[in-house]
């Protein structure tokens, strides 16, 4: 398949990686290569127009894509568990949405999305440095599946990317708005924009890197993304803190403090108990 004809998770996985590996199943790829002088395994999400399941056809966690995600995590936890090495993970994130259907319900598709969030959870308990990488869409649980866990969060500040819980569209008609009246809302709240810079006061997001073409990146391009990657891996083992840096920044101090306050006074609680 020709670049262009790619996803941009499975672009990406390409430029930063190489090719997949072969063991791996079509809707989430990995491919171990190196990154600033040791190996870091690098996952995404990609489109397979032949899974048994409609719904997860598209570059989207269901069933399959939850467990895979789960699978390629474990993996390289058990291969270094012996070593006493930790590679990176990087999450290349390019995920629409979670795929809901009948069938997936009955599945237990809460169950597979679960599984990842686990599995990229105990590696970077276990001292894995998870950095998610965003280069397009990380909508809703699909994104909490994949990407969400890292120790750092960053993304390309480029058209397509964006994180929220639910589709523009969708947005739209839950709460009754057109899409305009939406993107006017997001304007003036800022958990309801779709903007990658929005999403970037809230304290989430370690860095927006700018100046890169998503779709069709050069060689200068992807050299960059490697160093702010292979810089982030070196912040996430230096960090002992876990996600607490996520409420502790500038950004969050300001946008989000009634999660901090909230935060303060369930541990008060919790502590006096």
């Amino acid at each position: 398949m020709s670049d262009a004809n790619l996803s941009r998770g499975a672009l990406w996985l390409r430029a930063l990686a190489g090719a997949p590996a072969d063991a791996c199943a079509p809707c989430v790829q990995y491919a171990d290569a190196p990154l600033d002088g040791e190996t870091a395994r690098f996952i995404t999400v990609a489109p397979d127009s032949d899974n048994r399941f409609s719904r997860a056809r598209d570059n989207v966690v269901g069933l399959e894509q939850g467990w895979r995600l789960a699978q390629a995590v474990r993996e390289a936890m058990a291969e270094d568990a012996a070593s006493g090495t930790r590679r990176p993970l990087v999450a290349i994130v390019d995920v629409k949405s979670q795929a809901y259907g009948y069938r997936e319900e009955m599945l237990g598709i809460h169950l597979a999305c679960a599984a990842a969030v686990d599995a990229y959870a105990s590696a970077r308990l276990a001292g894995h440095p998870v950095v998610a990488l965003i280069v397009g869409p990380a909508m809703s649980g699909a994104f909490l599946a994949h990407g969400y866990q890292a120790n750092r969060i960053v993304a390309l500040d480029a058209p397509g990317t964006m994180v929220h819980a639910m589709g523009k569209e969708a947005a739209a008609r839950v709460t009754r708005r057109s899409v305009e009246e939406l993107d006017e809302l997001g304007e003036k709240i800022v958990p309801m924009s779709y903007s990658m810079a929005s999403f970037a006061k809230l304290g989430l997001l370690d860095e927006l890197i700018a100046g890169v073409d998503a779709d069709a990146p050069d060689d200068a391009q992807i050299a960059r993304v490697r160093e702010v990657l292979a810089r982030r891996v070196r912040e996430a083992r230096a960090d002992q803190s876990g996600l607490a840096h996520r409420l502790q920044g500038e950004a969050a101090q300001q946008t989000r403090t009634a999660s901090i306050e909230v935060r303060k006074r369930l541990a008060q609680q919790w502590n006096a108990s």
